[in-house]
């Protein structure tokens, strides 16, 4: 089959491998029919998360079930099914927790309790590197889904792959970093970052209850997407103070919710690149800096945006004298995939309308490049195979 393949940093190409087989008795094989790039996908792109082997790209896809495993009892060959990120086994005690992104059995190889940096992960990803399973991922004409009767959910025929797409990932994602904060009605939320995820967890944020849904973005034609597609304020570091922003529109207290949906890549300047060389670091924790900033007392941050090394000045003494109460991981997508497909069934939010390119499999290279260079205005890419 072909598949999108990742080389090595700034190296992926459109290539034949293997075809997936059936490994074990509770795996189903799909035949995808929509991808997606996410992006979490340029960290592994740039190298800044580390993968030494070649591998099959992808955790955002759907498709139609081709082969069925012995002992399979949910699917058949002919279902049409989303595939949530999250490799879970469903009978661990995390998976009995509603913590399936802690799963103890997908990632034999390097699961652990202690999270370190390059051993002792969570549960597996689809293509997301070694650390977190090795499995390959869905940017690819068929894939190997393990724990087939746990996370897969039956499409209903009305709803065309790009309605449904991104519940396998950004809207959960979006969804959790709202969720976390227990909206009770009423609250501003500040939405630093206005990419897919970013945009997914403005959609989120309305359907909870906000009275005001802040989005925060150094790209402009990034801040006219959340305007159009959800009716948002904007806000452009390169304008305004965002923090000083953010308190005068709401009293001077601050958001009741920051979300950061950015995490260790955003935009840097050349002070900031050699910081983080000097200190080790991956990245940088600015917009994670801000949300502490904007968040008002007693508030609480949520961080969707991956982190992937240590960091030098951590202002534990703001978090603590505000209050603040911080809640970030992986979206643990299986306590809220049936509520959202049911609003997405229900007509109540639209996923689609972030999309901004669509794309052959064939022209994998080409849509990494320009989502990743952001170039012609380029929110959200879809793969066909």
């Amino acid at each position: 089959m072909k598949a999108a393949v990742f080389h090595k940093p700034g190296d992926i190409s459109y290539t034949t491998v293997a075809d997936p087989r059936i490994e074990l008795a509770t795996d189903i094989i799909l035949k995808v029919t929509s991808t997606a790039i996410c992006g979490s996908d340029l960290h592994i792109l740039s190298g800044a998360v580390p993968q030494t082997t070649d591998m099959v790209m992808g955790h955002e896809f759907m498709g139609i079930v081709e082969e069925v495993g012995a002992e399979v009892r949910n699917l058949k060959k002919g279902d049409r099914v989303i595939v949530p990120f999250p490799i879970a086994c469903g009978h661990c005690f995390f998976c009995n927790h509603g913590a399936s992104p802690s799963c103890e059995n997908s990632n034999y190889k390097h699961y652990g309790p202690n999270g370190d940096l390059m051993d002792q992960k969570g549960a597996a990803l689809f293509g997301y590197t070694d650390l977190y399973g090795g499995y390959s991922g869905g940017q690819a004409e068929y894939v190997r889904v393990p724990y087939a009767d746990v996370s897969p959910r039956i499409i209903p025929d009305n709803l065309s792959d790009e309605q449904a797409l991104f519940l396998t990932d950004i809207f959960p994602t979006g969804w959790s970093g709202v969720d976390w904060a227990q909206l009770k009605g009423g609250e501003v939320v500040a939405i630093f970052g206005s990419g897919p995820v970013g945009l997914m967890a403005q959609k989120a944020a309305w359907l909870n209850g906000a009275s005001r849904v802040i989005a925060i973005d150094p790209l402009d034609y990034r801040l006219e997407k959340a305007k159009a597609v959800n009716k948002v304020d904007t806000l452009n570091p390169h304008r305004v103070n965002v923090v000083e922003a953010i308190r005068e529109m709401t009293q001077g207290r601050g958001a009741d919710v920051c979300i950061d949906a950015v995490g260790f890549e955003p935009e840097r300047s050349f002070m900031d690149k050699v910081k983080a060389t000097i200190n080790f670091e991956k990245g940088s924790m600015k917009v994670l800096e801000m949300c502490f900033e904007a968040v008002r007392r007693s508030g609480t941050v949520s961080v969707l945006g991956v982190y992937g090394s240590p960091y030098d000045n951590f202002p534990l003494f703001r978090i603590f004298d505000k209050g603040i109460t911080i809640k970030q991981g992986q979206a643990p997508v299986l306590n809220y995939i049936d509520h959202l497909i049911m609003l997405v069934r229900e007509e109540k939010v639209v996923l689609d309308d972030i999309i901004s390119h669509k794309l052959p499999l064939s022209e994998v290279a080409q849509g990494y490049k320009i989502f990743d260079e952001k170039a012609d205005d380029c929110v959200k890419v879809v793969l066909k195979p």
